[in-house]
Formats: C-alpha cells, sequence, structure tokens
C-alpha cells in the first residue's frame, strides 16, 4: 500500500445485512481494492454487527465502526468520511450498502481522476460513476448534474464529463477536498447532504463523470425525487429533503432561490395530486428550513 493512494470505502449501512455483504463481496473483487473498507454502521438492530466481525476477522482490511445510535445517512457519511481522514486515507470512495459496484468501478474513478488532470492540467474535486438500477437502465435518483460547458474535455476515449453534483452512490473524493472544504453536514440526517456536500467541494473544481465506472443500485423502484411521489411512507423523506435543500439554497443563493425552489415543489405536488395535509407538512418543513443553519465541520 502507498500512502499517496491509500483508498478508504466508506459504506454507511442501517439493517440491510443481505445487501451490504454483497457491497462487501463486490469490494473484495475489486480490480483496485480499497486499503481500508470502512463499514459505519448506524446502530442496527439486525445481524449486521456479527456478519460484520465475521467478515473482518478474515479480511483485516474491513473495519467495524458502529455508531451509538441512528444519525442518518448524512451523520454516518460525515462519521465515516472523518475516521477514514484521521487514518491517513488520501482517497475515499463513498457508497450505500445497496450499490454494487462491477470489478473495475473503484480503478475506473481512480485512473480518471489521475488522468483528467495529467491530461487537462485541472484538479477534479471527485470522480462519481454511472448508476445502473437492477435492470441495467440509469438509476433515476442517482444521475449527475452537468455544468454548464460539461462538454469542455469529453472526447471519444474518455467520455469525462464535468459536474458540479453527485449522490453519495459510488463517489471518490480526493482527500485536498476534504481538507479544503470540510466534511458531509451531520445534521442533514438524509436527503441531500450528498448534493450539498459535492457542490461545496466543486467551488475549487467541477467533479467528472465516469461512465466506464458502473455500479448497480438495489432499490425497490427506479423513480426520482419528485415532490409528485410524496406519500404517507415517504413523507418523513420529503420533509428532511425539503428542509435541507431550502437551508442550502439560502445560505448559497439567498432568498429568491429559496422561493423558486418553493414554487416547483408546489408545482410539483398539486401536479402529483399531493393530498392537502401532506402538501402542508412539506411546506411546513420548507419555512423550517429557513432557520435551519447546520455548521459546517473543518477537518485538521
Amino acid at each position: 500500500m502507498s500512502v499517496l493512494t491509500m483508498t478508504a470505502a466508506v459504506i454507511v449501512t442501517f439493517n440491510r445485512s443481505a445487501k451490504l455483504m454483497k457491497v462487501l463481496d463486490a469490494l473484495a473483487q475489486q480490480t483496485m481494492r480499497p486499503d481500508i473498507v470502512l463499514v459505519v454502521d448506524n446502530a442496527s438492530t439486525d445481524d449486521t454487527a456479527a456478519l460484520v466481525q465475521a467478515r473482518a476477522q478474515a479480511d483485516p482490511t474491513i473495519r467495524h465502526l458502529r455508531l451509538p445510535e441512528n444519525i442518518g445517512g448524512a451523520g454516518g457519511f460525515h462519521a465515516g468520511i472523518k475516521a477514514a481522514y484521521q487514518l491517513g486515507a488520501q482517497y475515499f470512495w463513498v457508497s450505500d450498502d445497496d450499490a454494487y459496484p462491477q470489478p473495475d468501478a473503484i480503478g475506473a474513478l481512480h485512473d480518471a481522476l489521475m488522468g483528467f488532470q495529467t491530461q487537462t492540467g485541472w484538479r477534479p474535486s471527485f470522480a462519481c460513476s454511472r448508476v445502473e438500477w437492477i435492470d441495467g437502465t440509469l438509476c433515476e435518483m442517482n444521475c449527475p448534474r452537468p455544468v454548464w460547458d460539461w462538454a469542455r474535455f469529453v472526447q471519444p476515449e474518455r467520455a469525462w464529463a464535468l459536474v458540479d453534483s453527485a449522490s453519495f452512490v459510488s463517489v471518490m473524493i480526493p482527500r485536498w477536498a476534504v481538507t479544503d472544504h470540510g466534511l458531509p453536514i451531520a445534521d442533514y440526517f438524509i436527503w441531500f447532504d450528498d448534493a450539498e456536500y459535492t457542490r461545496r467541494i466543486a467551488r475549487s473544481y467541477p467533479g467528472i463523470f465516469v461512465p466506464e465506472s458502473v455500479v448497480t443500485h438495489d432499490t425497490p423502484d427506479n423513480k426520482g425525487v419528485n415532490f409528485a411521489l410524496v406519500d404517507d411512507k415517504t413523507l418523513w423523506k420529503f420533509r428532511y429533503g425539503a428542509r435541507n435543500e431550502t437551508s442550502f439554497r439560502l445560505r448559497d443563493a439567498g432568498l429568491v432561490s429559496v422561493l423558486a425552489y418553493a414554487y416547483g415543489v408546489r408545482r410539483q405536488m398539486r401536479s402529483g395530486g399531493v393530498p392537502a395535509p401532506l402538501r402542508r407538512a412539506i411546506y411546513r418543513a420548507i419555512l423550517k428550513g429557513y432557520s435551519f443553519r447546520p455548521a459546517i465541520e473543518r477537518v485538521t
């Protein structure tokens, strides 16, 4: 292991041990295996702890970081990246516990980060994979956001598009970006923590979308984040999303951006026929976001 290329995989999990084991199997098959596999366990109540600890006995690269309580995906990624940073990792491959990377997925992200900087002179803030659903189609919730000149460096042999926002499903982040911009916001708990973080680190330079790096996201259905889909079962997630994005927009773009966001959310909910009580709950979450000022923690 070279200190300059030390890579840590950070996987956040909660009560999905069967899928988590498939992720660990996929990591063991990587052409560029992570030097550390840090499983951040959000106080799972199933057999996650026993299974991870058994794996760790056979594979010393696996570390089990069990948190005392469930602090959500945002808190888990915050804790995991912080722990891997303190262990000296130079690259952080961040992903969910239900996303299975193809054997060359991690190596392709690392090669793209290095190759892009060598060929263009610019230093990407992250590299993200093509995320597919279980049927091989594009996973709607994990499509990165391109910048205006996304095609500036795209060539037939290296179709690396510039993006400024990506999900925490197979994204590689270099150490310098964490040093310069801090950690994901733990207080978000869930939803929009990945978008906020990648947009924050992309202030230095955009990230790159690496289509030759492919992962499969094993979600129940293939739907993006659209407020037309709010129902009793998903309301809790959308409330976090509305609060968090409102807070981010107010911080980075001001009140006009918040009003535009609220108007768009309203249109989506009305087009989806979301019942009035659920719409009111989302509006209350947007209002809460107006006064929500979570701190950004720096690392040393």
